[in-house]
């Protein structure tokens, strides 16, 4: 298989992934052992080409920002509260990723766990669903300060290959009374500075590797664009979806696609 097809198959895959609640990491690494390409040598542009979705998030959202940041000028409080909330939600990935990034770049060798954690991640889903009171929050920036900050140490746990940075975000979210629109939208605004804070770490630690091998800047540069195709059609269909039949049927998803994993690692 090329280095092209294969950037245009894992940018499909990362578009598709990022913002549903499956683990775009998780695919992505079950990918290199779907299709047997050294996943090694991919390791930087699968973090990079996540640019692509992040930028599908300020194109369909950009009124939104413009908003925001008009308001920011203006002094505008409701403003301030949603910038508030973003970096706030932000901060425990941004400490314990650095804290522990030796540790999380061990757990993206194993792909059992990613089939284990789409797994435990499905049922988690299903009962949050269904045990979840009526939510009382509507708007980013009317979530109270201390929820922000559960619902920032609650994403940590997508640090496990599998588990679902959108996945852990928005169930945090919900099970902390944000109505679901809102917690899918403030999934997707909080990966702009997540992804972004990765992108930039694992290119200050590995951007040798991208002049040096085989997988350059054209390939990513072709994930980029087909992630950010993909992930403006998803994230469209995506607040439809979960609007009116909520988060089951991603749950379902994980379940038979973990279970499906699993059986497969363990047999070849």
């Amino acid at each position: 298989m090329t280095e092209l097809l294969v950037a245009i198959l894992l940018g499909i895959v990362e578009g598709v992934t990022e913002f549903l609640p499956v683990s775009s990491t998780g695919h992505l690494i079950l990918a290199s052992e779907l299709m047997g390409y050294d996943a090694a040598q991919w390791a930087m542009f699968n973090v990079v080409i996540q640019l692509g979705a992040i930028l599908a998030v300020v194109v369909l959202y950009w009124r939104t920002f413009w908003a925001v940041a008009l308001g920011l000028l203006q002094g505008n409080p409701v403003s301030w509260r949603f910038l508030r909330n973003l970096v706030v939600a932000f901060i425990p990935a941004a400490v314990i990723g650095l804290a522990l990034h030796k540790q999380i770049e061990a757990l993206l060798a194993a792909p059992k766990v990613v089939a284990w954690a789409l797994i435990l991640g499905g049922v988690a889903i299903l009962a949050i669903e269904r045990t979840i009171k009526r939510a009382d929050i509507h708007g980013i920036a009317e979530i109270p300060l201390a929820r922000v900050i559960g619902i920032g140490f609650i994403q940590c746990i997508s640090m496990i290959p599998g588990v679902s940075r959108s996945g852990a975000t928005i169930m945090g979210a919900l099970s902390l009374g944000v109505e679901r629109r809102t917690a899918a939208e403030f999934s997707f605004f909080l990966a702009i500075p997540t992804m972004l804070g990765a992108t930039v770490l694992e290119l200050a630690k590995n951007g040798d590797s991208i002049t040096s091998g085989k997988v350059g800047w054209s390939e990513i540069g072709v994930g980029f664009a087909v992630a950010f195709v993909v992930a403006i059609l998803v994230i469209k269909w995506f607040v439809g979806i979960v609007s009116k039949h909520g988060f089951a049927p991603f749950a379902w998803y994980r379940i038979i696609a973990g279970a499906a994993a699993l059986v497969w690692l363990t047999l070849r």
